[in-house]
């Protein structure tokens, strides 16, 4: 019988949570005519309902009991928006076991666990979906496992992190220290307290495991991909490669050869005719490299609630679409396996 309302939990309400709210409420309409069904948010879990939160967001649909999500046959999909690796990758696992979709935006538990989830999603005839986890709003995941699917892909490069981009930027065109640049860019907003993730590259190899799990069909641990960061990048570094044409970036790439996949995340002089040279600020961007589609550029915000909570909705739109035609049990995964 064809549904006429799907329902979503979403697991946080932080930033990208209340940003997915927003979406999935602002374009209601407009959703609910492209998916052939409502979408609604039934229940949103929070550690401490106590807690001020967004006045936007209705405060009837808070829990703190997971439980009561995965024993409610009415909500299809669950949306894990937590981040770190655990309870998040133990609610995703459970939220499949108990015969629902699953989206999420975290890229950490996904380049640890995503393909054993992907797996259990194959045996269960469940979708995983996680455009979110990588670059924000550009539809990358998307890109690769629909678009470019008739293609070989031979290489994958790209801007993954907007922290190191934003402070990169302002080295170069303020002419300012690391230092200074890194404290206006947690004074805006764009970094963190702690900026190791960001700054040692280590969130742009997360992401850099999910982009070849689903491009090359093989899972590289990001244990095993060659990173390093941005600290050591001077303005020394910074004005010699300008005056070669060139910026300096933190690349993510990732190479098919003969004898496999070579990875690694590290800052690179990017000469000007390369598109990735003329990403500024906390932009992100990837270039894909096909055997027939040739090369493919994307471009857009990386971070934020609207952006993310975008592409988070981006997906939910995609699995209710297919809960309401029925071919929710036979959709391809985004892991190539």
């Amino acid at each position: 019988m064809k549904k006429s309302t799907i329902s979503v939990a979403l697991l946080g309400c932080g930033n990208v949570g209340s940003g997915t709210f927003r979406v999935l409420e602002e374009n209601a309409g407009l959703i609910a005519r492209r998916v052939g069904a409502e979408v609604r948010v039934k229940a949103i879990l929070v550690k401490d309902l106590g807690k001020e939160r967004d006045p936007g967001i209705p405060r009837q649909l808070l829990t703190d009991d997971y439980s009561a999500i995965l024993n409610d046959p009415e909500i299809d999909i669950v949306a894990e928006l937590m981040g770190g690796l655990d309870p998040a990758i133990a609610y995703m696992e459970q939220a499949l076991q108990a015969g629902k979709h699953v989206v999420s935006a975290n890229k950490a538990a996904l380049a640890r666990s995503g393909e054993e989830l992907t797996r259990k999603t194959l045996e269960q005839n469940l979708m995983l979906r996680y455009e979110a986890a990588v670059c924000g709003a550009i539809p990358v995941m998307n890109a690769i496992s629909t678009a470019l699917a008739a293609n070989e892909i031979t290489r994958i490069q790209g801007i993954l992190n907007g922290t190191t981009n934003y402070i990169l930027t302002r080295m170069d065109e303020d002419h300012a220290p690391y230092a200074q640049v890194l404290k206006d860019a947690q004074d805006k907003g764009f970094a963190e307290a702690d900026p190791t993730g960001d700054v040692e590259g280590y969130d742009a190899v997360n992401k850099l495991t999910l982009l070849i799990a689903a491009g090359f069909g093989e899972y590289i641990s990001p244990d095993d991909i060659q990173r390093e960061g941005i600290t050591g990048v001077t303005e020394e570094d910074l004005r010699n490669a300008a005056a070669q044409n060139k910026k300096i970036k933190l690349i993510a790439t990732a190479v098919k050869e003969k004898d496999g996949i070579r990875a690694w995340v590290r800052p690179e002089s990017v000469p000007a005719e390369n598109p990735l040279s003329r990403v500024r600020n906390e932009f992100n961007a990837v270039l894909i490299s096909c055997n027939m589609a040739d090369d493919i550029f994307l471009q857009g915000r990386g971070a934020g609630p609207l952006p993310t909570g975008s592409a988070v909705a981006g997906d939910i739109v995609e699995i209710a679409a297919c809960i309401a035609r029925g071919t929710d049990k036979s959709a391809l995964p985004t892991w190539r396996l």
